[in-house]
């Protein structure tokens, strides 16, 4: 890679990481905003998910009333909490002695009568917007007044998850990534009538219980998942052209991730993101392009890790290139008449790079997130981009942003449809500014 993007400066992304944390407490609304009282918290849903928001807060002193619908649910949950503290043990991230008295503050059940002792309520069911409506149809009747509820969704609309209850100035999201236990970021998600002193509550409460809290306002996807959509996209465009999985790995890895999109597509199953391309089918723009290899590869069952096959194939612990992909990738790029080209590792990492901060500056101009420097945050602290680089919108600013719109005119050759250039990239580009001195200057009283 060029010198400017393999030799960013380590010191100036720590210093600007500290300064966006400063930063990102300050959320504009919540002036003056006084956080309600949270001592006892509702979380409704048992699963990986919801066990791990349970094992965070009491971890922190909170009393959790971890909510299913039935007994064998409640029981699959009781084992599930009790893992992950031996997990936590086991790798000396506490002590022995500490686990009984964590476990007593968790009440795991199906009495749902208990939300009504709660001052927060956290949903933590599977992305269904149905089963989501219903859960919040049933806690809004038993929630008593002023209880602050919460959505774990990572994509869904939670406005429209608001518009179940009678009470939508109390609703916001509260998007934990997995494991919840372990992970610092949270995505506080602000709602179109959240209340001030609710949005003041989730930012305190995610500080009391360890975790970064980043205000994102309300869009599919949010502020990660949104971005994280665009990237896999177009490591996909780059795979069907002709670069491979475990090329495309390596070159994310070799900018400093811990693992590639396709090896974290398989660790988190690619159901999931196969669930959320079906949701959205109907409002695709078919200008835009669809790569159906991740389909294919769903409808043979090759889930991921979990079914022992995906992107790769999984023997006895180990992660193995897969014939069998390979074979579908070339039936595809015969179908459609694609002759493949190879890519650099350089020609990879400039792609990603600039379609993340190309989404961004999106994210940005709709006001889905604050500033740049809370994009870097979410990325460095939810989705493995390397601290040393800062993150994108940083990362972005040191490869220079010409170059990056240079750069995302080609993606949009190849993307069509939602990968053309952000109208703020291309009037930060020509004017020769940066988005740190966007940011600058939106900071400015």
């Amino acid at each position: 890679m060029m010198q400017d993007l393999t030799s960013a400066n380590t010191s100036a992304a720590m210093q600007h990481l500290e300064a966006a944390e400063r930063l990102a407490a300050l959320v504009p609304g919540t002036e003056g905003a006084t956080p309600r009282v949270v001592n006892r918290v509702a979380v409704i849903g048992a699963g990986t998910m919801g066990s791990g928001i349970a094992v965070s807060l009491a971890n922190a002193g909170l009393t959790v009333d971890l909510l299913e619908q039935n007994a064998e649910a409640a029981a699959a949950g009781i084992k599930r909490v009790e893992g992950l503290y031996a997990a936590q043990v086991k790798r000396g991230r506490i002590l022995q002695d500490a686990v009984p008295d964590r476990l007593a503050r968790i009440r795991i059940g199906e009495d749902w009568a208990a939300v009504s002792e709660a001052d927060l309520v956290i949903e933590a069911a599977f992305e269904s917007m149905e089963a989501k409506h219903a859960i919040f149809g049933r806690i809004d009747a038993l929630a008593r007044p002023g209880t602050v509820l919460a959505t774990n969704t990572s994509y869904l609309d939670v406005d429209a998850i608001a518009g179940a209850t009678k009470r939508p100035g109390d609703v916001l999201g509260l998007h934990f990534f997995s494991p919840a236990h372990i992970m610092r970021l949270l995505e506080v998600v602000q709602a179109a009538q959240t209340a001030p002193d609710v949005l003041a509550t989730a930012l305190a409460l995610g500080r009391r219980i360890g975790k970064l809290p980043i205000v994102a306002r309300n869009c599919d996807g949010f502020i990660g998942n949104r971005i994280f959509a665009v990237y896999r996209r177009h490591a996909e465009y780059l795979l069907e052209d002709g670069a491979s999985p475990e090329e495309i790995d390596r070159a994310l890895v070799e900018y400093g991730f811990a693992m590639g999109p396709f090896a974290v597509s398989d660790m988190s199953g690619l159901d999931i993101a196969w669930a959320m391309r079906k949701r959205r089918s109907a409002t695709r723009n078919p200008a835009e392009r669809y790569v159906a290899i991740p389909d294919l590869l769903c409808e043979a069952g090759r889930l991921g890790r979990k079914a022992g096959q995906g992107w790769y194939d999984y023997e006895d612990g180990r992660t193995q290139p897969s014939q069998a992909v390979d074979a579908v990738i070339a039936a595809e790029r015969a179908r459609l008449g694609v002759q493949p080209r190879h890519f650099t590792s350089d020609a990879i990492q400039r792609r990603i790079l600039a379609v993340m901060a190309n989404e961004g500056a999106r994210v940005l101009e709709e006001g889905i997130s604050l500033r740049p420097s809370d994009i870097d945050l979410v990325f460095v602290n939810g989705y493995g981009f390397p601290r040393g680089k800062g993150g994108p919108m940083f990362a972005a600013d040191r490869m220079g942003l010409p170059a990056v719109l240079a750069e995302i005119e080609e993606a949009s050759r190849v993307g069509g449809a939602g990968s053309e250039p952000a109208p703020l990239l291309i009037h930060l580009a020509k004017q020769g500014a940066s988005f740190a001195a966007w940011q600058a200057g939106k900071q400015k009283p």
